[in-house]
């Protein structure tokens, strides 16, 4: 019995220091200045919305690893939004005010989540600059570039073990 708990433990700290290693790869490539110059507004938004771009293709990425790629998912999804309520009690945002804000972040990853997740399911680009566009730019459609960089990113991320914590993203568009 005592075994187990231990295994899981252990399961737990791993999937954690993945998900780490896998946040900080996240928020170093979305405040690559590329992507600002190339249209995504330098705002708590723009910058909020581009990393949860970058969060959802590790996650998507993950859940094709089995029940340890879940639980690395899910650890992933924890930390940055650990991070998000972190950020926002240092912007003074006060304790009251910050689960409801995170719960409206949460809500508008799940959104754009399932819109990237349909729209890169789907055949053609025209579905996914149009979820580009809406989401991360405040126009629809984006640019082409974008929508290649985001298929970019994902045969990237297929090539490598993001359960190892290894991370490839192209250049930004």
């Amino acid at each position: 019995m005592f075994s187990r708990l231990i295994v899981r433990r252990r399961a737990r700290r791993r999937a954690a220091a993945t998900a780490s290693r896998l946040y900080a790869a996240a928020v170093a490539q979305a405040r690559a200045p590329g992507f600002y110059l190339a249209g995504v507004p330098d705002t708590l938004d723009g910058r909020f919305d581009l990393l949860m771009l970058h969060v959802f293709l590790l996650v998507r990425r993950l859940r094709r690893d089995g029940a340890d790629g879940a639980a690395a998912a899910q650890a992933l999804f924890d930390a940055a939004f650990d991070d998000m309520d972190r950020t926002l009690r240092e912007m003074g945002v006060g304790d009251l005010g910050v689960p409801r804000r995170v719960k409206a972040m949460a809500r508008a990853f799940y959104g754009r989540a399932a819109a990237y997740d349909a729209a890169l399911d789907a055949r053609g680009d025209a579905g996914l600059r149009a979820a580009l566009g809406r989401n991360l730019l405040g126009r629809a459609p984006a640019p082409a570039a974008f929508a290649a960089y985001v298929r970019d990113a994902e045969a990237a991320l297929a090539a490598v073990s993001p359960l190892a914590g290894e991370t490839a993203f192209p250049a930004p568009p």
